[in-house]
C-alpha cells in the first residue's frame, strides 16, 4: 500500500493535505504507522507550486526520510516542469535521490526522463494513464522491461464507471510488460479501483492526491485515516489471515 501524500493539490484543498517538508515528513510518519509501505510525494515551493527543482526537492526528501525508512517517490509530471529537456537537466541535477520517481509515458519527453532516471539508479514508476496513448507508448518502449513497476492510473473520476475503466486500461496493457502493477484511481473513483486491486491482487495506493474523502463521503482527516481505511477496503486482514 502505497501511500500519496499530496499531489497537485494546495492549500485551498484544505488544512489536512501537507505541503512543507515538516507537514510531509508528520504524514508521511503517521501514514507509514497507519500502514504505508512506500510514498509518493510531490515536494513544494514555499508558495505551494509541484517542483523538480533540486533546491525544492532535497529539503522535502531528508525531511522525509528523517522520520520512515521506507521507499519514497516523486513526480516528474509536465505540470512541474512542461519543458521536457529541462525536466531532464533538473533529474540529473538532483543533489538528494529519490528511491523511485513515476513518469507518465503520455507525456512529451518521457522516454529521456526515464532514461535519465535510470542512469542514476533511480527506480522508474511507468504512469499508464486511461483515456491516453500512454499504453501504445509504453507496450513500444525499449525501456518497458527496466521500470520498477507500471503504475496504472484510471482517470475517471466517476464511481459507478471507474471499476470498468481500470479493467479497461489493464486490457490495453495487456502482456506488453512484465513488471509489478499498481493500480489506482482518483475522486469518485478512487476507492472503487483500490477495493478491484484487492481482488486482483494488485498493489494500490490512497492518500489525499487521490482522494479528499472516505468510502462513506466523509472528509479524511489525514493521510494516516485514508491508509488505515485503504487497508480494510482492500481487504488485507483477510489476506494476512
Amino acid at each position: 500500500m502505497q501511500v500519496c501524500l499530496n499531489g497537485p493539490r494546495g492549500a485551498g484543498d484544505g488544512a489536512a493535505v501537507p505541503l512543507s517538508p515538516e507537514a510531509l515528513a508528520d504524514s508521511a510518519a503517521e501514514a507509514v504507522a497507519a500502514g504505508a509501505t512506500d510514498i509518493h510525494v510531490h515536494a513544494k515551493t514555499p508558495c505551494g507550486q509541484d517542483s523538480l527543482s533540486p533546491r525544492v526537492l532535497a529539503p522535502t526528501l531528508e525531511a522525509i526520510r528523517a522520520r520512515v525508512s521506507v521507499p519514497v517517490g516523486v513526480t516528474t509530471g509536465a505540470w512541474a516542469e512542461p519543458d521536457p529537456v529541462a525536466r531532464v537537466q533538473h533529474v540529473r541535477s538532483w543533489t538528494v535521490l529519490p528511491d523511485h520517481a513515476s513518469v507518465n509515458w503520455h507525456e512529451e519527453g518521457a522516454e529521456a526522463v526515464a532514461a535519465a532516471l535510470i542512469e542514476r539508479n533511480i527506480g522508474v514508476e511507468a504512469g499508464i494513464w486511461s483515456g491516453t496513448d500512454g499504453a501504445a507508448r509504453f507496450a513500444a518502449s525499449p525501456l518497458g522491461p527496466r521500470v520498477l513497476r507500471v503504475l496504472v492510473e484510471v482517470t475517471d473520476p466517476s464511481a459507478e464507471t471507474a471499476e470498468e475503466s481500470a479493467r479497461a486500461l489493464l486490457a490495453d496493457l495487456g502482456s506488453t510488460f512484465d513488471r509489478p502493477v499498481l493500480l489506482h484511481g482518483e475522486d469518485g473513483g478512487a476507492w472503487p479501483v483500490l477495493r478491484l486491486a484487492g481482488r486482483l491482487g494488485l498493489a494500490t495506493r490512497i492518500g489525499l492526491e487521490d482522494t479528499l474523502v472516505l468510502p462513506d463521503g466523509e472528509r479524511a482527516v489525514s493521510n494516516a485515516q485514508l491508509v488505515a481505511e485503504g487497508l480494510v477496503q482492500y481487504g488485507w486482514a483477510q489476506r494476512s489471515s
